[in-house]
């Protein structure tokens, strides 16, 4: 009586702890006649265990209440079988039907183990995902590489920048107009040429003119030339304007935002007729020149507050691009600095490298300049740094200390040269990001436009 209260003991045990299991668990006799279901196995498969329990096998694969039965395989193969199946729940699980044999060798159990994968399948959908788009941006990096095969100055690893010169490439061969928006230094000239290389004008001249830097006194005589005694202290013979001498080619309108209103209106009527009269001149001139505008303003802005007219704005405004700031795009910082580094090599006769140290530096600096500062930068320290490898000590305050940058005092000695270019670049480029314009920045500053305009070249 004790030996059978124990064996029942024994089997309430067991079948509390396949109840307990996080798995389902499934058990049939040797005939396929379903004896014994867990909780876990209702939940994976969302069958109930009173649909099941007293049931065949086969009778339950026939009424379509189980797709495929591991436990039928089992029995008929005699030997442990596993297969991936999904239940109506939307759940995946890896399915395991394993025989226990008799003293005489016949199959006595099946019990089948059913382990919910379906976070391990999710995690693979994922994880091919990012396979898949990580192949589709490096065909993306690969068909543009094809295309811009030949064109060396254009450096791009990232998925903005690359999109944008796809672009660039599809609007170059139609001649429109094309307006150009970005911060300062982030490669709005560079964008520029590659869209006139790749245009039907590419063998004809490319010609740019900062708006900003003419000082709007000569501003019409710089856009449109004039003849000779057109006024005191014209040059003999006159002088050619950019429209004449862009004439088939493509211009260049950099910094568009600063022309002055009465200017505006004038290149508003070259864009309407493609037609030009030079100062002190009646005659009318023809000229054929695709425009290309560029500014770090915005227009739009300009022409709700009145300083921009909106009839240029949308005559140059067809095919907007935008370009990207350096500091969001970092996955090309790298690659730029290794490109300018083997220019400036090859330029100077030199065989410089850069440290991992350096580089990491560069990579987390903000680049306020973007591309044009980075440039400058890498050709200041290739040409200045004494041993062949540049390190963090190669590298200008400003860079190092970025981490540091709103404190106004140095706790060391600097040189006073160093320390005067880290004022002097810091008030050029505040002064021109409240301004907005050269004029106004330059006047603030107390410096002609002109200085200006050559400074901020030098840190950017």
């Amino acid at each position: 009586m004790k030996e059978a209260f124990k064996s029942l003991d024994h089997l309430m045990m067991l079948e509390a702890i396949i109840e307990t299991s996080y798995d389902g668990i499934y058990i049939t006799d040797g005939q396929a006649n379903t004896i014994l279901i867990n909780n876990s196995y209702e939940r994976i498969t969302g069958l109930k265990r009173e649909n099941l329990l007293g049931h065949n096998m086969e009778e339950l694969v026939r009424k379509g209440i189980i797709s495929q039965s591991v436990t039928l395989k089992v029995l008929k193969d005699n030997a442990s079988y596993t297969l991936h199946q999904q239940f109506n729940t939307g759940k995946c699980a890896l399915v395991t039907g394993t025989p226990f044999y008799d003293s005489d060798g016949k199959i006595q159990l099946v019990v089948t183990n059913v382990r919910d994968i379906t976070d391990l399948e999710a995690l693979k959908e994922k994880v091919i995902k990012s396979k898949k788009e990580n192949l589709k941006y490096q065909n993306l990096i690969e068909e543009l590489n094809k295309q811009i095969a030949g064109t060396e100055y254009i450096v791009a690893e990232d998925e903005e920048m690359l999109n944008l010169l796809l672009l660039a490439k599809r609007v170059a061969r139609v001649d429109t107009n094309i307006l150009i928006n970005g911060e300062t230094g982030s490669g709005k000239e560079v964008l520029a040429k590659y869209i006139h290389d790749n245009s039907l004008r590419r063998d004809k001249p490319f010609i740019k003119i900062n708006c900003g830097a003419i000082p709007e006194s000569l501003m019409e005589s710089e856009f449109f030339g004039y003849v000779e005694g057109s006024f005191t202290g014209a040059s003999k013979g006159g002088k050619f304007g950019i429209f004449e001498a862009a004439n088939n080619g493509t211009l260049l309108l950099d910094e568009v935002g600063e022309l002055p209103l009465a200017m505006q209106v004038k290149l508003l009527r070259v864009l309407q007729d493609g037609e030009i009269e030079k100062i002190g001149s009646n005659k009318i001139i023809k000229v054929d020149v695709r425009i290309i505008a560029s500014t770090n303003r915005d227009l739009q802005k300009m022409v709700e507050d009145g300083l921009f007219r909106e009839d240029l704005y949308y005559r140059l405004n067809v095919v907007p691009l935008k370009v990207v700031p350096l500091r969001n795009r970092t996955s090309s910082i790298i690659p730029i600095v290794e490109y300018y580094l083997k220019e400036f090599n090859k330029k100077y006769g030199l065989n410089k490298k850069i440290s991992q140290e350096a580089l990491k530096y560069l990579y987390e600096y903000s680049w306020p300049g973007n591309v044009r500062e980075l440039r400058n930068l890498v050709e200041r320290i290739t040409v200045t740094t004494v041993e062949d490898v540049i390190t963090k000590g190669d590298l200008p305050p400003h860079i190092t200390e970025a981490s540091h940058a709103e404190k106004k005092s140095y706790d060391k000695i600097v040189k006073l040269s160093d320390a005067l270019e880290v004022v002097e670049r810091e008030l050029l480029l505040k002064a021109y990001e409240r301004n907005g314009n050269v004029r106004d920045a330059a006047k603030e500053l107390g410096i002609d436009p002109s200085t200006f305009v050559r400074k901020r070249k030098k840190y950017i």
